[in-house]
């Protein structure tokens, strides 16, 4: 008896479904249910703390930073102009500018650039010359004689004709045949000897280097502020075709189905028959490996045929959900918006976070020098013990940067804004997913539509979303957004890896990209579905994603065929209004999963499907 009875459990082990059993008729669900309690509490908590903190960080940033320092150059002194000049371009070609992003010469900012070539001593005995020539001086030389001016470095030893360039005057560079010439001259005086053109290429070049890094990231942030109007308008038009297309596809979903279908097996016919040519003159090559693969594909088709039309019949109900719930086409205005919120007060913050450093200054000497590199005081400079020793040395400008807690730490803030960023990103994408997943659900699981379909169920579903399910958004967007930063180091550390002949550790690096590339596309996939569960039946995060993923598995191929049928549509629409449209499909997709299983099409547990997809699955409902 003990042996039967140890039997019979396993029998009945085995007899149970590994994904869960199917969801029992139940008469009293109508829908999302309205009476439901506050999930994933503690995320919630975390979520709201990380935000203050996250405002914290804002202010923070605001006070100490000034977007000015990045945006005009900084002079040797620490002022700052729309032009910076440098007084001896050839000090610029030394190796120690690449290391310490600075050039060792004394800088002046400048409201344009020098038109013309002189030297001190040419300008100095000229009074219109020498007007002009005290502009670029960092300070007025009064009677001073030219080589005290020269000795305590008040003002260059030579101009030469230059044009701005990444907000920097770099010489009026030319040539005539090979020859290099500058000012159309081969030659130029230094105001100690001639030399040629050439050698000033070596010193612009390491300034462009040091410059263009900062410079790019300020061009975008200029460009934007200049012409944020451009980008609005073009915006505007892109959401208006947008919403154009969507009303269309709610009569052209099958049709484009069908034909996507038609051309993906017209260019697999002409395949194999290019394949079949090449065949016989190439047997012993991969060609028929494609055409086998062709076949099989076309295989696939036939056979799915009929899941094919329940994918089209989901996407035509799913024009009509969104006729019937037309608020959501406006829906990504309100996702949009947030995320332009989102994404301009990550950027403004870590604008201000580069920008809160203080200025550094160095001491620079072109001769040996016990202080060289060493911070120093530039208002003190002249009576310090650092010019005694080494009085041809000098206190120039170097960097922003700090010796502050708060600037120790700054690295550490940006991470957190760059995290906390893509926590809030995802925060308001799921917020959007959850919202109209739950107005596309109340349509579906209305018996008599549209009388039975809710008032404002968009406005319903996101009132629901916000006020219980804050922490399960929290939660999903907090594991994507681990995943995604895990991502962005990778491709930080890839980066940096460009130029190492390490092929193992190249190799580890693209396996490492490529697992979390999958696994975030995964989680981006059960947070979907995880977030058309909790809609509809209220349950925590990981409840929600445990059911999804059981009835998603239960159903494995409807599911497979689904996605790949939306994938056509998904690159004829702009991707955030095709969201609607897509997660229309997807919500309405679990709902008929589940109405298959909740119902047989008695008249005590009729099917809620539309009439269509009751044709192509050949069902019907009996009549009371």
């Amino acid at each position: 008896m003990r042996k039967l009875s140890k039997r019979l459990s396993e029998m009945e082990l085995e007899e149970k479904p590994k994904y869960g059993e199917p969801r029992k008729f139940d008469p009293s669900f109508k829908g999302p249910i309205p009476n439901r309690g506050c999930t994933d509490i503690i995320c919630c908590i975390i979520f709201v703390i990380a935000i203050v903190g996250y405002l914290a960080v804002g202010i923070l940033a605001w006070t100490h930073g000034d977007p000015r320092k990045v945006i005009y150059p900084t002079d040797s002194m620490g002022q700052k102009q729309p032009l910076l000049f440098y007084f001896n371009m050839l000090k610029c070609a030394s190796p120690m500018v690449l290391l310490e992003f600075q050039c060792p010469t004394s800088q002046v900012c400048v409201e344009t650039c020098p038109n013309r070539t002189l030297t001190l001593v040419n300008a100095f005995p000229n009074p219109s010359d020498w007007k002009y020539y005290k502009t670029f001086c960092k300070e007025d030389p009064g009677n001073k004689p030219v080589t005290q001016i020269l000795q305590e470095k008040l003002c260059p030893a030579y101009l030469l004709s230059s044009k701005p360039f990444l907000q920097r005057c770099f010489p009026s560079m030319g040539k005539k045949g090979d020859v290099i010439t500058v000012g159309d001259k081969e030659t130029f005086n230094d105001g100690e000897k001639i030399r040629d053109a050439k050698d000033l290429m070596a010193g612009m070049k390491n300034v462009s280097i040091v410059m263009e890094g900062r410079q790019v990231a300020m061009k975008i942030f200029e460009d934007y502020t200049k012409s944020w109007y451009w980008i609005l308008i073009c915006l505007l038009i892109a959401v208006v075709i947008s919403l154009i297309f969507i009303v269309l596809l709610r009569f052209l979903a099958g049709v484009m189905v069908w034909v996507m279908i038609l051309l993906v097996i017209a260019v697999i016919a002409y395949g194999i028959a290019h394949c079949s040519i090449k065949y016989v003159s190439l047997q012993d090559t991969p060609v028929i490996i494609l055409a086998i693969v062709e076949l099989i594909i076309i295989l696939l088709l036939i056979f799915l045929r009929n899941r094919i039309r329940i994918a089209v019949e989901l996407m035509k109900e799913a024009s009509r959900a969104v006729g019937y719930v037309m608020s959501s086409l406006f829906y990504p205005i309100f996702t949009f918006f947030l995320l332009m919120v989102v994404i301009a007060y990550w950027g403004v913050t870590a604008v201000f976070l580069a920008t809160s450093s203080e200025p550094v200054y160095k001491v620079f000497n072109e001769s040996e020098c016990a202080y060289s590199r060493q911070t120093c005081n530039p208002e003190n400079y002249t009576l310090s013990e650092m010019k005694t020793v080494c009085p041809q040395s000098q206190c120039l400008f170097a960097f922003y940067g700090g010796e502050t807690p708060y600037h120790k730490y700054l690295i550490l803030l940006q991470f957190y804004n760059v995290f906390l960023f893509f926590w809030c990103a995802n925060f308001v994408t799921g917020l959007g997913q959850m919202t109209l997943a739950g107005a596309f659900a109340s349509y579906y699981w209305a018996f008599k539509k549209p009388e039975d379909i809710p008032s404002f169920p968009l406005c319903a579903s996101l009132g629901r979303s916000l006020r219980y399910h804050t922490g399960s958004l929290a939660f999903g967007s907090l594991i994507l957004a681990i995943v995604q930063v895990i991502r962005v180091l990778l491709e930080y550390i890839d980066h940096k890896l460009k130029g190492a002949e390490n092929k193992f550790a190249k190799f580890l690096l693209c396996c490492l990209k490529c697992c979390f590339w999958c696994l975030e596309k995964f989680i981006k996939f059960m947070n979907r579905n995880a977030y058309i569960m909790v809609a509809i039946y209220g349950k925590n995060f990981c409840r929600s994603a445990r059911d999804a993923f059981f009835l998603l598995m239960r159903n494995v191929i409807r599911v497979v065929v689904l996605d790949k049928t939306v994938l056509v549509g998904s690159y004829l629409i702009a991707h955030g209004f095709f969201s609607v449209y897509s997660m229309c499909v997807d919500t309405l997709f679990l709902c008929f999963l589940e109405d298959l299983e909740r119902n047989d099409g008695s008249p005590e547990r009729p099917y809620l499907m539309s009439e269509n997809l009751l044709n192509v699955l050949k069902k019907k409902n009996q009549a009371n």
